[in-house]
């Protein structure tokens, strides 16, 4: 989306929030820009419920600048229960999207309110974030798995089968992989640096090693960027490869093994490798939740459902499931 340059359409109260999450919370620009495009629509929001600017003017266009700090201060609890109806009304913002913005919305005033003092009551304390529910996690079964694996073909076939396979074993999230150096690896293991700057040792499996060794002797005859020498996983330029090409290398490799039209993404195969160490390997929900990186032992447990072969072994393990009707009485 945007860099950090982009941030000089917002007023100063909140480029400065903006830059304390990158500088001092150490969140990815990425998350960053997230915060930015949600609290760009609720200053426009502003604007316009308070008629700071002319009608004429659309939504997207609504400048920024408009909302200052005393317009902050003025915000209420109501104000922000009318946003969430216009952005589930007039901007067809799903539950999920809803629950975001609010946790944006709270953020940000807890930083105004709690961290710079710049406004004496924080209207958001106690605004509810909206319930989404709770589906689980699409995943790829064992047979798609071989399937997509043995499907990867093209002129880049070592690389796409390396990333496809640290997906499906490792479980990493894709800006996790697309930021792996080559100095990030030592014998069987990768140092992640994951959400928040937080570090992890991801341990590799002898899928993944072999997958690695493959591709680094493939890499290693094709050019490379002096600026990018260290980055492991490269594009036909020789440079870093990036999270979007990275969708689409596995989107391309989805549809080459027929899995396209199922709604995989690169996200459903960090779901699958959890689905699958904890179902196949018994692996504990604490040892997973420092595998995939999780700071909440309850994000982890989204990936704890049960398969339906284990529901069905465990209605035909009572000692009632073989009980049948031999004949029937019937009375005189």
């Amino acid at each position: 989306m945007s860099t950090s340059s982009s941030y000089k359409d917002c007023p100063q109260v909140l480029r400065d929030y903006l830059f304390y999450l990158l500088t001092i919370k150490g969140r990815s620009s990425r998350t960053v820009d997230a915060y930015y495009t949600d609290l760009r629509t609720f200053f426009r929001f502003l604007i316009m419920h308070k008629n700071l600017c002319e009608n004429e003017i659309s939504f997207e266009k609504l400048p920024l600048q408009l909302v200052t700090l005393d317009i902050l201060k003025s915000v209420t609890l109501s104000d922000a229960y009318e946003y969430l109806h216009y952005i589930s009304s007039d901007r067809s913002n799903s539950p999920k999207t809803r629950s975001r913005k609010v946790s944006s919305l709270k953020s940000f005033f807890h930083y105004l309110c709690d961290k710079t003092h710049l406004i004496q009551h924080n209207p958001m304390a106690e605004l509810e974030v909206p319930a989404v529910k709770k589906s689980l996690p699409k995943y790829l079964s064992l047979e798609q798995c071989l399937s997509l694996l043995q499907h990867i073909d093209g002129d880049y076939k070592e690389r796409d089968y390396c990333i496809i396979t640290f997906f499906l074993n490792c479980g990493m999230r894709l800006s996790e992989l697309c930021g792996i150096d080559l100095t990030d690896i030592k014998e069987d293991t990768i140092k992640i640096l994951g959400k928040g700057n937080k570090e992890r040792i991801i341990y590799l499996n002898d899928a993944c090693v072999d997958a690695l060794k493959n591709y680094l002797t493939f890499r290693n005859t094709h050019k490379i960027d002096p600026q990018d020498r260290n980055a492991l996983f490269l594009n036909r330029n020789g440079r870093r490869l990036g999270a979007r090409r990275v969708e689409q290398i596995v989107d391309e490799q989805l549809k080459k093994a027929g899995l396209d039209r199922y709604g995989f993404s690169v996200h459903k195969l960090r779901h699958t490798a959890a689905t699958m160490m904890y179902q196949y390997g018994n692996v504990d929900i604490r040892v997973l939740q420092e595998i995939l990186g999780h700071s909440n032992l309850g994000t982890t447990q989204i990936y704890t459902h049960i398969s339906n072969d284990q529901m069905e072994h465990a209605v035909q393990s009572t000692p009632l499931s073989h009980m049948k009707i031999s004949k029937l009485d019937k009375k005189e």
